[in-house]
């Protein structure tokens, strides 16, 4: 007798959307096309709505009353694209791996064909890595210097040419949604977290529409998330900074006590050597200062232990008078 056939496996896509009103019908056009070429996967998307000030929740929600596939979850408020990322995993419920990627179709939904078919050939994680990307400019410089500083500070190896955009096996996901942090930097959680891992390649295009959301200071942010959560390096420095400064004043200073004693007599005042090294010494220790600010403020935050996103009551049509 037979055995019968396994189910397809249900694959989740999440994707965090602030304010991409302008990219969503091509977004549901390209997934809605993706789900229906590819019927030997159960798909779904989940949509997280991260407090967008425009009808993007709007729009998601009218989706989903058009194709059951597509999910929306509603955050109270803007708490950021990693928050809205977690409660996206929080909501791949029975999935058997989720597929994580940006709303802006930077990362072509045509990829993920690609992740899934590297997942059934073992790989728990499946890391899509860029081969190029579209952006240019000063955008492009700034990814390009931290992808290069980030690789040299980190204690712990990252692929530097992924972002969010990949997969996650069931098992990853697991454990993923064991890490309680709050200041996440998802690319380094990750590949902590192990597991057999895979690279998909691909060409990062242009925006599809709109203008980007991530600002400067949220790319900032988020650089120095993934500094100070994956790197103990910056206090290191600190530590050699001190030990170069001790020594160059113990060297100074025994310069000068032979100096006098060899019966040298030094007519300049040294003002201009003093105020330089108080300058110096006061740089020296106010950068300390913030780099201990930087690692005390993220203790602080775990500290408080506040959840991560609250969600906003779902939306349920008004029920019809009885008669």
């Amino acid at each position: 007798m037979n055995d019968p056939a396994p189910p397809p496996p249900t694959i989740t896509v999440v994707i965090p959307v602030f304010n991409e009103q302008a990219v969503l019908p091509e977004l549901f056009a390209r997934l809605t096309a993706l789900f229906d070429a590819h019927r030997d996967c159960t798909w779904r998307a989940v949509l997280v709505d991260d407090g967008s000030r425009d009808p993007s929740a709007a729009l998601v929600r009218a989706q989903s009353a058009r194709d059951p596939r597509f999910t929306l979850v509603e955050l109270s408020r803007n708490f950021g694209f990693q928050a809205a990322l977690s409660a996206g995993l929080a909501h791949a419920h029975g999935a058997d791996a989720v597929v994580t990627m940006d709303a802006d179709l930077q990362d072509p939904p045509e990829i993920i064909p690609h992740l899934v078919a590297a997942w059934r050939d073992g790989a728990e994680i499946v890391r899509a890595t860029r081969r190029t990307r579209a952006e240019a400019g000063l955008r492009r410089a700034g990814f390009d210097l931290f992808h290069r500083v980030f690789g040299r500070l980190s204690d712990f190896p990252i692929e530097p040419n992924s972002g969010t955009f990949g997969l996650l096996g069931r098992h990853a996901l697991a454990a993923f949604e064991q890490l309680p942090e709050r200041h996440r930097f998802f690319p380094g959680l990750r590949a902590w977290i192990g597991f057999p891992t895979a690279d998909v390649l691909y060409d990062r295009h242009e925006r599809a529409a709109g203008v980007p959301q991530q600002t400067f200071r949220r790319l900032v942010r988020y650089a120095l998330d993934g500094v100070f959560s994956f790197s103990h390096l910056p206090l290191r420095l600190l530590t050699y900074a001190g030990l170069f400064v001790a020594l160059m004043g113990f060297a100074g200073g025994a310069f000068f006590i032979l100096w006098r004693l060899l019966g040298f007599e030094n007519s300049q005042q040294g003002f201009t050597t003093l105020v330089t090294l108080v300058l110096f010494l006061g740089g020296v220790q106010l950068i300390g200062i913030g780099v201990l600010g930087e690692y005390l403020g993220r203790v602080y935050d775990e500290v408080k232990r506040r959840p991560h996103y609250i969600l906003k009551p779902a939306v349920t049509a008004p029920r019809a008078p009885q008669p």
